[in-house]
């Protein structure tokens, strides 16, 4: 099975809980605690986004930003590193609701159209990958960025922290 990134939006309650306890932070790992509506899995794309927009040369607010929605601010139980099936290289962090309202708002200014401009048509090197697997490399961010920026849209408009980790 590949390792992709998952995001998944909660409550700042539930993300408090799962802060508490490693047994709650696994099962929201495990699909287990929200709707599949409030999933995204990014697939390997979080490296692609990043390096389209520094190709594109977009502010350094946005870079920040978009590090943000990608990383998060800061690992959600560190227990967790420990607990059977966690993947220690990449722990599961997250963002607070206050953040997701700053971070979704600053990703309202970048223009996707403009960092898709900068993209070769077909040069996967130019986004540090080596696959011709996939789709055109315009195509796959282009879908990514739509879905990451509709996915912090909705958890700004419903108040929701986020909670990101590779599954």
């Amino acid at each position: 099975m590949a390792v992709t990134q998952q995001l998944v939006r909660v409550p700042d309650a539930q993300l408090a809980a799962c802060r508490r306890s490693v047994e709650e932070l696994d099962r929201l790992c495990s699909f287990e605690l929200t709707p599949r509506a409030d999933h995204l899995d990014l697939d390997w794309a979080p490296a692609p986004l990043l390096r389209a927009c520094e190709l594109a040369s977009v502010r350094s607010e946005y870079l920040v930003a978009l590090r943000r929605s990608l990383d998060g601010d800061a690992e959600v139980n560190p227990a967790y590193r420990h607990y059977a099936g966690a993947i220690w290289e990449h722990p599961v962090s997250a963002l607070e609701g206050p953040a997701v309202l700053h971070v979704a708002g600053t990703l309202r200014g970048l223009v996707p159209d403009t960092v898709l401009a900068s993209l070769p048509i077909d040069g996967w090197e130019a986004l540090g990958q080596s696959t011709g697997a996939m789709a055109g490399p315009r195509g796959y961010v282009a879908r990514h960025f739509a879905a990451l920026l509709d996915f912090y849209e909705e958890a700004a408009r419903r108040r929701l922290a986020v909670v990101m980790w590779w599954d």
